[in-house]
């Protein structure tokens, strides 16, 4: 076990959260994790009080975008303490991507210790309704001030924690979603399948012009044919088409690997259902709204766990999904994950890290 540095605050910001009124991503904790690398390695890391940091003006991420993220969540457990869902698939993740944007490695153990000793710290913070939680976020970026395309030579990487309420305000109410036809998020070869922030940066007019319209996310298709489906902007997408249960492939590298993801394959497999990871194009989904087959639709991803989708827009044609109501899959999908989160269902599969809190 590592023993980081410790700088607790000296004014905590517990009051100034409005817990009636939480939202997602609004508020942070007290404190955060710091780890610098220069001269070819790490450093130990250290806990400081959640503040500011100095930012020159030619830093190269700014210039640039040499920056990559996570997120997962610590929740309240039935048990007492807290709970982390599969931070180690995170930290596995993180390396994926840094991989892909040049940037150096970080030791999972220590990523994931670091969030530990965070959630212990601030356990005050997370919240005490069902359905909320603690999100934290993990992120690296190059520190190096230079101009000039080239990777950085020093990067920092930081972990900060919010407590949130539901990403959707619908929470499982279902969500409407724009099908994008005009923009691309990713293709083959680029950094689709990275958590890096110039994904998001690309997701932007399009979810700016679909929230006008009235949806609350697009839905990407792919950037060669606009034929294909890719993901929705937060989240992994995912079909019931008859008796199949339906997610686009990764293997076309454009698709974020979602830990939810992963989660509800595995459980779907675990629960006999019949599972398809593959292309799906739009001309399938409208042709089997058509015909009366489209059971379900549901977004999976950490900020939302589950999210129903009850309606479909694409080329003028609103699809309505399941007389826009949630699915008897997308419900045992959302329970049987939360139910592991919270502590209620006995954890069978080492998914949760459990943190005791003294």
């Amino acid at each position: 076990m590592a023993t980081f540095e410790i700088t607790k605050t000296k004014k905590s910001r517990l009051n100034e959260i409005n817990w009636n009124d939480l939202k997602f991503g609004i508020y942070f904790s007290d404190h955060m994790f710091i780890s610098d690398y220069r001269n070819g390695k790490w450093d130990g890391g250290r806990i400081v009080p959640y503040s500011a940091m100095d930012v020159d003006p030619a830093m190269c991420t700014l210039h640039y975008a040499q920056s990559i993220f996570e997120g997962l969540k610590a929740f309240r457990s039935v048990k007492g303490g807290a709970n982390i869902f599969r931070p180690d698939m995170n930290a596995k993740r993180l390396n994926n991507s840094a991989r892909m944007l040049c940037i150096p490695e970080f030791d999972e153990n220590l990523l994931i210790e670091a969030m530990v000793e965070l959630v212990k710290l601030d356990y005050d913070f997370i919240p005490k309704v069902r359905g909320q939680s603690l999100y934290i976020r993990p992120f690296i970026y190059g520190t190096g001030s230079f101009l000039g395309v080239t990777a950085s030579e020093t990067y920092r990487l930081a972990i900060i924690t919010s407590p949130v309420a539901s990403y959707y305000p619908e929470g499982l109410k279902p969500v409407k979603i724009l099908v994008s036809t005009e923009y691309v998020r990713a293709v083959k070869g680029g950094l689709g399948m990275c958590k890096a922030a110039a994904n998001y940066a690309a997701s932007l007019k399009a979810g700016f012009e679909a929230h006008k319209k009235g949806f609350s996310q697009v839905l990407w298709l792919d950037g060669i044919s606009r034929k294909y489906i890719d993901e929705v902007g937060a989240m992994n997408i995912m079909f019931v088409i008859g008796d199949e249960l339906i997610t686009p492939s990764l293997e076309r590298g454009a698709i974020l690997p979602g830990i939810t993801r992963m989660s509800v394959l595995q459980l779907a497999r675990e629960w006999g259902m019949k599972v398809s990871e593959r292309e799906i194009s739009i001309d399938e989904v409208v042709e089997s709204y058509k015909n009366g087959t489209l059971k379900e639709v549901f977004g999976t991803g950490t900020a939302a766990v589950i999210s129903p989708v009850g309606l479909l827009h694409y080329k003028g044609m609103d699809m309505v999904i399941n007389n826009n109501e949630i699915g008897p899959v997308a419900q045992k999908f959302y329970d049987t994950i939360t139910g592991l989160q919270y502590g209620e269902i006995e954890d069978t599969r080492n998914w949760i890290l459990r943190i005791e809190i003294s």
